[in-house]
């Protein structure tokens, strides 16, 4: 007699690689650049996602926060421990420094003209750095003018845009399957 296939599986079952082994599997060449966010639980949402989808670096810059913090934790469920990061103050240098390493820098945004999310398959580089910008400001204009590809997440309803980190979850999955085998 099979398994039910449509059990619930217990954490134990899901056969996930422990945070040692993580930390030292090859990554996908992502990076998340987080320019000025905000939100504590939004950052520590993008800790867990990034954890989720095997980034390779998060950079948290401007006015974003940095872990330790209990808010950040509370989101991260201990993705702060995995997820390598570094803390830039500008923006502009951790964008230089990313696409002097070869990274297409591709900002995450709405803008006279864009590649829509399900197009990026076609996009090739070394790596990408994904760019995310304030809550309420977007990212910085200047940002806009630097990078490689301004990305488009398509919508369909009567709001102007997504939760920051709800559209990183999006966006992170189509970039993602770029390094599946």
């Amino acid at each position: 007699m099979s398994a039910n296939p449509s059990k619930k599986l217990k954490l134990w079952e899901l056969k996930r690689v422990n945070e040692a082994d993580f930390r030292a599997q090859k990554k996908f060449p992502l990076v998340l650049v987080l320019d000025s966010i905000r939100s504590l639980n939004n950052i520590g949402s993008f800790f867990r996602t990034a954890d989720a989808f095997n980034v390779e670096l998060i950079y948290l810059c401007g006015i974003t926060a940095q872990p330790p913090h209990r808010d950040i934790h509370k989101t991260a469920l201990g993705a702060t421990e995995t997820v390598k990061w570094e803390y830039r103050s500008s923006l502009h240098e951790a964008l230089d420094e990313l696409k002097a390493c070869g990274y297409a820098i591709c900002v995450v945004e709405q803008a006279v003209e864009t590649t829509l999310l399900q197009e990026v398959e076609a996009i090739e580089a070394k790596g990408f750095a994904l760019v995310f910008g304030n809550e309420v400001d977007g990212v910085d204009q200047t940002a806009l003018d630097r990078a490689d590809h301004i990305i488009e997440v398509p919508q369909f309803g009567t709001k102007h845009s997504l939760n920051v980190s709800v559209c990183a979850g999006i966006v992170l999955w189509e970039f993602a399957k770029k390094y599946f085998n």
